[in-house]
């Protein structure tokens, strides 16, 4: 199988989420939506912010009016979830968004929000894979799953995200996209299919992905990059895991499915060194 940690998207630290019924073209400004939608996606991509189509897996109506939308902020202290609905989105304030705070109209949602990419347009796997997993996703967790366009990573078809901390799996079985999204509910990764976490460096992904395999560390929040030193492909990190830190270093590194002669060759990480540190060892700076 093709390794899939410390690939989640690294820029995807806020997101919004317009949903519309419609066809998605092969990228969002190509999509056939209404002025208003458009100047949205705009906007947000100008400020960094991360903008999907979502619609409801299976049969679906016409959107309906007013929009619905949905923003998150994923690595907060305490990432959240918000939505709304606006008979202009050009009224949402994005603004709000990336200085961490609900922006008005929206409120709070207390469920988490589960994101299956079915973007045929970009990927024919990732509807073939994705749709009926969506759907399979959908009767396990109703009301909670949404298929989207293009999340990042088409190999790694099917993709989940777990909003709203971003977390990212691919390759994904239906049975495994059970798995990750009753897990998510508790509050817990699992590590098998496990891509990382969106919005931060790969590097840390790859230290934080180690330390949970080598502590056994599933909850969400119990791992933890405190401070990253990088020199080429190799990077140093400080990783907390409760009230213990690790020194973990990893290297970035070429996997190739059919050996170093194929083209279609994959970066991904290793680690080189894990040791815990002991109190009082220096910390980097």
């Amino acid at each position: 199988m093709v390794p899939t940690l410390a690939s989640a998207t690294v820029g995807a630290r806020f997101w919004l989420l317009i949903e519309h019924t419609g066809p998605w073209a092969s990228h969002l400004p190509e999509c056939d939506l209404p002025e208003d939608v458009h100047a949205l996606i705009a906007r947000a991509t100008e400020m960094g912010i991360r903008p999907q189509l979502i619609r409801r897996p299976g049969r679906r109506n016409a959107t309906a009016s007013p929009r619905h939308v949905m923003v998150a902020d994923t690595t907060s202290q305490t990432p959240w979830l918000a939505e709304g609905r606006f008979e202009d989105v050009r009224d949402l304030d994005l603004g709000s968004l990336v200085r961490g705070v609900v922006p008005e109209s929206c409120i709070l949602v207390k469920e988490p929000v589960f994101l299956v990419c079915t973007h045929a347009k970009r990927n024919a796997c990732c509807a073939r894979i994705g749709l009926p997993l969506a759907r399979v996703l959908g009767e396990s967790q109703p009301g909670r799953v949404w298929e989207t366009t293009h999340v990042g990573g088409d190999r790694y078809a099917a993709n989940l995200v777990c909003l709203p901390h971003g977390l990212y799996y691919g390759s994904m079985s239906q049975a495994a996209a059970i798995a990750a999204a009753n897990a998510y509910r508790c509050g817990e990764v699992v590590l098998d299919r496990f891509r990382g976490r969106a919005g931060i460096p790969e590097p840390s992904q790859a230290a934080e992905h180690f330390v949970r395999a080598h502590t056994g560390e599933l909850s969400v929040g119990g791992v933890a990059v405190e401070s990253t030193r990088s020199d080429g492909d190799v990077t140093e990190a400080i990783v907390r895991h409760g009230d213990v830190r690790f020194r973990v270093v990893v290297e970035r590194t070429v996997f190739a499915p059919c050996g170093m002669a194929c083209a279609d060759t994959i970066m991904t990480y290793r680690p080189v060194a894990l040791e815990r540190l002991q109190c009082g060892a220096p910390v980097l700076t």
